[in-house]
């Protein structure tokens, strides 16, 4: 049971101030062991490149949009995936690589409004995508690099007709532009909270351990809060309220935790590796699922100018950039290391023996499974297994993606596993994302392989048992 998080140890070590003698190697000896809940997946839609997001409006219609990596937002609508797309972005896209790639169409959200006739946000929705290196346009440009950044993170906007299943391309409004130096760890989460603002989950830009070309020296990008990336957003992309940006497309709300002194007016909390997937409880608590390097997966609480520690930390532990992979956490603070200490650990982890890349997911709000009613409801990427060869290098096996649950109330916090279906089988495909749709009910998106050129992805839907 997941659920040691070392606050004393870490504490003793702040007083200490002393490097650990030895890395933590197996930080959370405790599997992850399956809980009595069980649940069935209904598929309802397949033969898509890489599903990654699915999002339903609010008005009756039952429609639901999904993203599809390789470059297309396509629609289920009676329960049947339609053949044409509602919006092909492909040739705006970067080039994305045929094996494993974590660019492409990333994200998509209807503004609360969209289908409220005369408000402001009637009929528009929002894209997060990468396009290839533009030099000279970036909102916030990487200044730094010796060479081009390899992509661009761009948040548009678009119109459509809430009753029609097409979007007109030339409604295109582009909000923001952002240089990412590498093709990794680009985020993707673009969500409306509560308050009608947008909320942006940004990676740290890639690479290894917040280090490198485009990466701040000593700080990494996730602590420089002068970069836009490894943080998460909050803006207003109608422009109404707030601060208005520097390109004059979007505004900034007044309290936002920098606004008005030094660091991005768009940051809403920072120190994030890379938050793929964010959400909203029912009781307003933003909750990001953030994924780890080579040790740890995490689950966050997200707050208002929250610091949640990387690269000075991965999880609840103090972090070495430079050192071997799975030999860079300590219990300790690291000699040479100034570590802040009003860094927010994680509300739960757990370590890479048990997943691959931690999905945030959602607190459930549906009707179909009464007793998952209040659970958080997330996973993780991929089941790993790691053997070591007569060479001596490790070789990394990946399996089905698993499925867990957890009460956010519950002292301590322990992270449970779903049994699926009544022979208690295991997920034979990877799992991109989680989604919900309009009435609360859950989905998941997965793929047979990790990248969206199979057209083996498939939408499933979270149901009770029979």
């Amino acid at each position: 049971m997941k659920t040691l998080f070392l606050h004393g140890v870490l504490a003793l070590g702040l007083a200490m101030n002393v490097l650990a003698a030895e890395p933590v190697m197996d930080p959370y000896p405790d599997r992850i062991e399956k809980g009595p809940l069980r649940i069935e997946l209904q598929k309802i839609a397949e033969g898509i490149g890489g599903p990654v997001w699915l999002e339903g409006p609010r008005d009756g219609s039952g429609r639901l949009f999904v993203v599809d990596q390789a470059g297309k937002l396509l629609m289920i609508k009676d329960g049947k995936l339609l053949e044409k797309p509602v919006l092909d972005v492909t040739d705006r896209l970067v080039e994305l690589r045929k094996g494993f790639d974590e660019r492409g169409f990333l994200g998509f959200a209807l503004h609360p409004d969209f289908a409220v006739k005369g408000a402001k946000g009637y009929g528009r929705v929002y894209t997060y995508i990468s396009e290839p290196y533009a030099e000279g346009k970036a909102d916030f440009p990487l200044k730094d690099m010796p060479i081009p950044p390899d992509n661009q993170t761009v948040i548009a906007e678009y119109r459509m007709d809430p009753n029609a299943d097409v979007i007109d391309p030339s409604t295109r409004r582009e909000l923001i532009r952002a240089d990412e130096p590498q093709w990794n760890h680009d985020g993707g989460a673009i969500i409306f909270g509560p308050d009608k603002f947008m909320y942006l989950g940004v990676g740290d830009g890639g690479a290894g351990n917040d280090v490198g070309p485009g990466h701040t020296p000593g700080i990494g990008n996730g602590q420089d809060i002068n970069k836009f990336l490894a943080k998460i957003h909050r803006i207003d992309p109608l422009g109404e309220r707030g601060v208005k940006s520097a390109n004059g497309q979007y505004s900034c709300p007044e309290d936002n935790p920098f606004v008005g002194r030094e660091g991005l007016d768009e940051i809403y909390a920072y120190g994030l590796r890379n938050a793929w997937r964010i959400s909203f409880t029912p009781d307003g608590r933003l909750i990001a699922g953030d994924v780890g390097q080579d040790m740890i997966e995490e689950v966050n609480i997200i707050v208002r100018g929250g610091n949640y520690g990387w690269h000075l930390k991965e999880g609840p532990f103090f972090f070495k950039p430079g050192t071997a992979p799975r030999e860079n956490i300590f219990t300790d603070p690291i000699e040479g290391i100034e570590v802040p200490d009003d860094l927010i650990d994680p509300i739960i982890a757990y370590d890479q023996d048990e997943g691959t890349s931690v999905l945030g997911g959602y607190v459930y709000q549906g009707k179909a499974l009464p007793q998952l009613r209040g659970l958080y409801v997330f996973g993780d990427w991929a089941y790993a297994q790691r053997k070591k060869q007569p060479n001596g290098k490790t070789k990394v096996e990946r399996f089905g993606g698993r499925l867990f649950y957890m009460d956010l109330d519950e002292k301590p916090l322990v992270i449970r596993e779903f049994r699926l279906g009544k022979d208690d089988r295991a997920l034979p495909v990877l799992i991109n994302s989680f989604s919900e749709g309009p009435d609360g009910e859950l989905y998941i998106l997965t793929n047979t392989q990790p990248h969206p050129f199979t057209n083996q992805g498939e939408v499933w839907k979270i149901v009770p048992v029979e």
